[in-house]
């Protein structure tokens, strides 16, 4: 038989309560104030770019910004970020940004290109590929693409 026994302070008590009412009461708010079609739309937040170590990983990063992905990489590259950027790399790293992601802190650093085939696109269009640069197990760029001539490119986040 154990006996366990613990000091609580009052104050420490009340303060953990009231932390789990308004948390609760936050719940409660949270699901009547959406009709059940308005709780379909509302997404997670995409996974943290930090810790990305395996394939499963990736994928999993993938899908938390809503993508189906084949299960393995159709390719997979090493790159090294040049030094020094030029014009050509404007509208890249301006959509880089856009996401959060700043290439500039890995200026002549070797990153890894992994590239998924994305099964799931909207418009149903058919050769797209989401690409994700890892250095070090984090995510530090990524983006949606078609492989057709013209094509496009985008940032992780699925179309609206």
């Amino acid at each position: 038989m154990f006996i366990w026994t613990a000091k609580l302070r009052r104050g420490r008590l009340a303060a953990g309560a009231a932390a789990l009412l308004l948390a609760l009461c936050g719940a409660v708010v949270l699901a009547g104030g959406l009709s059940p079609g308005e709780v379909d739309a509302v997404s997670p937040a995409p996974a943290s770019p930090k810790g990305i170590k395996t394939n499963e990983d990736r994928v999993a990063y993938l899908e938390s910004y809503g993508w189906t992905v084949s299960p393995e990489a159709v390719s997979v590259e090493e790159l090294l970020i040049p030094e020094e950027f030029d014009e050509t790399y404007d509208q890249y790293l301006a959509l880089q940004a856009q996401q959060g992601f700043d290439l500039t802190q890995y200026k002549g650093k070797r990153v890894k290109r992994y590239t998924y085939e994305v099964t799931n696109y909207p418009s149903g269009e058919q050769g797209v590929e989401a690409g994700l640069l890892i250095y070090k197990n984090t995510v530090v760029a990524g983006e949606v693409l078609s492989t057709k001539l013209g094509g496009f490119i985008q940032g992780l986040a699925m179309p609206s």
